[in-house]
Parts: C-alpha cells; structure tokens; sequence
C-alpha cells in the first residue's frame, strides 16, 4: 500500500494540551486550518475560499516537544502522512482528515522564532573528565549525581579545567 505525503501550511486552531495515555505515554492533538486565498476579479480584493481542518497527533518526545513550542492561533507548517476517517455523527456518515506527523514548524513567512535543541541521554549531572567520561569523585571508583536541593538536576556550568555535562 502506498502513502499520500502532505505538507499543510496553515494555523492551529485548537489549544495544544500534553495529555498521558494510561499507560503514560505523552499526547498531542490538535486540529490545523487551511484556507484558500482567492482574488475577485471584479473587486480586486482577496477573499477566503475553501477551508481544510486536518487533525494531527503527537507522540512520545515529540509530544512534548510540540507542547512546548507551538500554540493555539501559530501559523505552522506540518509534513507528514494523510489518511481519513470514516465515522457515523448523528446518523450521518463523515470523514475526517488526518495527518500523522513527519516534522512541524512555525510558517517563518509569518514571523520569527528561535530554535532550542532539547538534550537527551542520562539522567543528572556528572562531571565528565578530558576524554569526555565521568570523571571519579574517590579512589573507590564510585560517581557522585549532582542535583541542586530541589531535586532538579543543575543546568551545565563550566568548571575550570572541566566540563559539566547535563540532561534534562
């Protein structure tokens, strides 16, 4: 079977909420609009024309990515792959588009952003040595997590002659 991709230029249109599955995988779904833009030829002024709403989910990391950066009202640009749905509302057959995501972004024709790369891997703070390991904190040979006194794991810092490597 082959997969229609698509790319959808458009703006969210619902709140964008991280939610959990039951099993805690994080989730989010919204709806994005498209809406043609047409030129009267008698008027010379821009009208709106057809209307497209596209569902979209987000899973896991990207979930949470997306929850993080984009909001209801962004102009965004998604790529991925469509397929529909079919459903019975009120005795009446319906079908819904939906997009399963590939990669999104703010439409920059429209605006400005800036892009901030989420770091992943170990959990806490060590303090790595010249060859990038962590370096030993006894002669034990036994590493020592440094967290600040809330609990959250420090941000990276420079240490003279060394560099503190941190996760979030």
């Amino acid at each position: 079977m082959s997969e229609s991709s698509i790319t959808i230029i458009g703006n969210v249109v619902d709140e964008v909420v991280l939610k959990a599955t039951d099993a805690g995988v994080s989730r989010v779904s919204f709806r994005v609009a498209q809406t043609q833009r047409r030129k009267d030829r008698e008027t010379g002024e821009w009208t709106d024309g057809r209307k497209l709403f596209v569902n979209i989910t987000f899973w896991r990391d990207f979930a949470e990515n997306v929850a993080l950066s984009i909001k209801k009202g962004d102009p965004i640009v998604v790529r991925g792959k469509l397929y529909s749905k079919q459903y019975v509302k009120d005795e009446n057959n319906r079908v819904s588009y939906e997009i399963e995501p590939e990669s999104i972004g703010h439409d920059l024709s429209r605006g400005v952003a800036k892009f901030e790369r989420r770091k992943r891997g170990f959990s806490g703070s060590v303090v790595l040595d010249p060859d990038g390991l962590p370096e030993r904190t006894d002669d034990v040979g036994e590493y020592e997590m440094l967290s600040d006194p809330s609990g959250d794991f420090a941000p990276a810092e420079q240490v003279p002659g060394r560099t503190l490597a941190t996760a979030s």
